[in-house]
């Protein structure tokens, strides 16, 4: 009982000039005022435990605590103005340091695979994971308090000696909070820098295969593109930029643009001529070599604003030949329901075909 004593006298020793506080109850039966009513304190008595407070109705009522009156603490502007200058003191200097963690991490400083350690750490990061290594502040350690505070409150803040110990402990923890905040937003970001093929450091979350849902947007590809790159490791030398519009056989059905589309053309060309290259290897050349490309990789081709696929030799049938018109917003669906799409992780692919859309606005409520 007599810790509980301790911390109460704590709390109301903290109520200083100028503190915003709202009624809680009351015992005075005569008076207007109601639980919510707020004002602000005037002057304290410890000893009695009399709240003097000019209430944003006009009223004068003191709080007699002892006598149990009670009243909460309301969040002080310029307080909060000085928790915010700290907690952007933090973020600073936590972006700080997660550059300098990145250097050594998957940056200039280091060597060997970082594709691998930059996603197994985004990985962990968007998972809600710790990562090794990681900086991060100490929320309870004082050493720096007295500086940082210093060195980073706006001015007309109180002097860090005029404060309590409640105040102390959150400004602390308002620093504390900004850096570790930072660190992971700052390390997650030098993540994607070296994921995405063309370094776009944007937060793609949204467009990973297990968010995609039909009318959204994705990353698509063969789910035969498939192939080792020097070091071995199975990579999409393209993916294509799409809406999930259907799905066939479990297979994703999209549409995309023209853009995307002349880039799913060009691919298609640059498979048949790898396998020509494949076949020239072993000997095989001319017509035969001709022959075979066309029983093995279908021929895309554009005639005027018409995706021409010819798949006659592939199938055996003369009449396998399709013509994909553009929709009415001129997008294409180019193979869909008889090629096997698959969704895939852009960070899987060695480059991207197409404009990724931001990720969708969120409401507030």
């Amino acid at each position: 009982m007599s810790a509980i004593n301790n911390n109460d006298a704590e709390d109301a020793t903290s109520y200083q000039p100028g503190n915003r506080v709202a009624l809680e109850h009351t015992n005075d039966p005569h008076t207007r005022l109601r639980p919510g009513d707020e004002g602000t304190v005037r002057r304290y008595d410890p000893r009695q435990q009399v709240l003097d407070v000019r209430w944003d109705s006009g009223s004068h009522l003191a709080m007699l605590l002892a006598a149990g009156d009670r009243v909460r603490r309301l969040p002080d502007a310029d307080w909060a103005r000085v928790l915010d200058a700290l907690r952007t003191a933090g973020q600073a200097a936590g972006r700080e340091a997660a550059a300098w963690w990145a250097q050594d991490t998957i940056g200039g400083r280091t060597s060997g695979d970082v594709a691998t350690a930059a996603r197994e750490i985004l990985t962990a990061i968007e998972g809600g994971r710790d990562v090794d290594g990681l900086p991060a502040a100490d929320p309870y350690s004082l050493a720096d308090d007295a500086d940082r505070y210093a060195e980073n409150a706006p001015p007309g803040a109180p002097a860090w000696e005029r404060l309590t110990a409640q105040q102390c402990d959150h400004a602390r923890w308002a620093w504390c909070d900004g850096y570790d905040a930072a660190v992971e937003a700052e390390a997650a970001r030098q993540c994607r820098v070296v994921l995405h093929p063309d370094g776009d450091d944007r937060d793609l979350r949204h467009v990973y295969p297990d968010r995609l849902r039909l009318g959204g947007p994705g990353v698509f590809a063969g789910d035969w593109a498939w192939a080792p790159n020097e070091h071995g490791e199975l990579r999409i030398p393209v993916g294509f930029v799409g809406t999930l519009v259907d799905t066939w056989n479990g297979w994703a059905v999209f549409t995309c643009t023209r853009e995307v589309a002349e880039a799913t053309v060009a691919d298609q060309h640059d498979a048949r001529d790898r396998y020509r290259q494949q076949l020239a290897a072993t000997g095989i050349t001319g017509e035969r070599q001709e022959q075979m490309v066309d029983e093995s990789v279908a021929r895309l081709r554009f005639d005027g604003d018409v995706i021409v696929a010819d798949e006659s030799r592939v199938h055996d049938d003369p009449e396998a030949i399709d013509r994909i018109t553009p929709d009415a917003h001129g997008r294409y669906t180019v193979m869909g329901r008889a090629w096997t799409w698959i969704a895939v992780h852009p960070y899987d692919c060695d480059r991207i075909a197409g404009d990724l859309p931001g990720p969708p606005a969120t409401v507030a409520t």
